[in-house]
């Protein structure tokens, strides 16, 4: 298939937003294990690619989670359940920000939904977001709280850490160069787990 003016044009806008880092083979495994190719769903659900590829360019459905080697937009498999959620594409910036209570923090949400870097989760939705910003306050807060390392602090730990794991994917390697840095899997899991072992 050739490739489209668009597709060269979305590949440009991703690298903007998440820099220009080589994806390796088990960068591409993984992704390809986690997302779908944006060609694919759009086949599975009748819908155009190239028009996909606009509303993304038009800031009204996110970019693609990545781009794999092999130049394939890999998006998440409900990439349009939300917008279908909220009533259609050109809904979705108004539902969506409304679950934020503050307008400045929906709308700061709407933008980092919108650069396609929330692989941090599963599911992409508001509620889901929000729930990993708790978590990841309350995870990153509680070796500061009064009663840490008894076995009460540590049951508490433990529980939001699990959840934490359970809304998180793995991640890969390629995620810690464009984040440049760990990911929050690396510091709300992994290392709480390590530092502070299960009773």
């Amino acid at each position: 298939m050739p490739e489209t003016v668009l597709k060269q044009q979305l590949a440009e806008r991703y690298r903007e937003v998440n820099g220009d880092h080589p994806m390796t083979d088990d960068d591409d495994a993984y992704v390809s294990a986690q997302f779908v190719s944006l060609e694919e769903l759009c086949a599975a659900h009748g819908r155009d690619a190239d028009a996909a590829r606009r509303l993304m360019l038009g800031q009204h459905l996110p970019l693609p989670g990545y781009l794999r080697s092999d130049g394939a937009e890999m998006v998440p498999a409900d990439l349009f359940a939300l917008a279908d959620e909220a009533g259609g594409v050109e809904l979705l910036e108004a539902w969506f920000t409304a679950h934020w209570a503050d307008p400045a923090s929906g709308k700061a949400e709407w933008h980092a939904y919108l650069s396609g870097q929330y692989v941090c989760l599963h599911s992409v939705t508001p509620a889901a977001i929000q729930r990993k910003d708790y978590l990841t306050t309350a995870i990153s807060a509680a070796a500061n709280e009064p009663d840490a390392v008894t076995t009460q602090w540590s049951e508490r730990l433990h529980a939001l850490i699990d959840e934490l794991d359970i809304l998180e994917p793995e991640f890969t390697a390629y995620d810690r160069l464009r984040f440049g840095g760990p990911t929050s899997r690396d510091t709300c899991i992994d290392a709480p787990r390590a530092r502070f072992p299960r009773p």
